[in-house]
């Protein structure tokens, strides 16, 4: 596919900016969030030298939780940022989103292993985030807004620098997004 603006998907919105000082939580929605290059979110758990240091995950993905009858919102899936109209599915590993002013991320992981079932699971029987979440790494520092456009600089080649092959998709159907397929 081609790079050109005309083929890219979205922009999206950050309708949440969610952040937790411990991991197994769900995060606090805040107003904004300052990413630091290589990190994550400043203050937040899950910022590190390893390639899950953002978590994304859509609105619309939360809203299938609350059609199922869940009183769930942004950053209870522990999210750092919750968007809106832009599908994250669609990006495949390795492409380029521009955040807000300046900072600038790239997908290093489509969904993840649920080794533990949350208690979104045990109340719903099913969660979005293992499936329809997606892992970014910092590649620009920047502030992080409700309401910044989300925009897709470059699509990637199903491939990223920080996803250690032991952290590669087993789901098949992942993989595969994963991998530009």
């Amino acid at each position: 596919m081609s790079n050109d603006a005309t083929a890219l998907p979205g922009p999206g919105r950050v309708a949440s900016v969610n952040l937790s000082e411990k991991k197994t939580v769900r995060k606090t929605p805040r107003e904004s969030g300052t990413l630091v290059y290589d990190r994550g979110f400043d203050t937040d758990a899950h910022a590190g030298d390893w390639h899950r240091q953002v978590s994304l995950l859509a609105q619309e993905s939360i809203d299938k939780m609350v059609e199922k009858g869940l009183d769930v919102g942004a950053g209870d899936f522990a999210e750092n940022i919750t968007t809106t109209g832009i599908d994250l599915l669609a990006l495949p590993i390795g492409t380029v989103l521009a955040i807000g002013e300046s900072a600038v991320v790239e997908v290093s992981q489509i969904g993840k292993v649920c080794h533990t079932k949350c208690a979104i699971y045990y109340q719903a029987g099913d969660c979005v985030m293992p499936k329809e979440g997606i892992f970014v790494v910092v590649r620009e520092p920047g502030d992080v807004v409700v309401g910044d456009a989300v925009t897709v600089v470059s699509l990637g080649d199903g491939t990223c620098d920080r996803v250690p092959e032991a952290e590669c998709p087993s789901d098949p159907e992942s993989a595969s997004r994963g991998s530009g397929a």
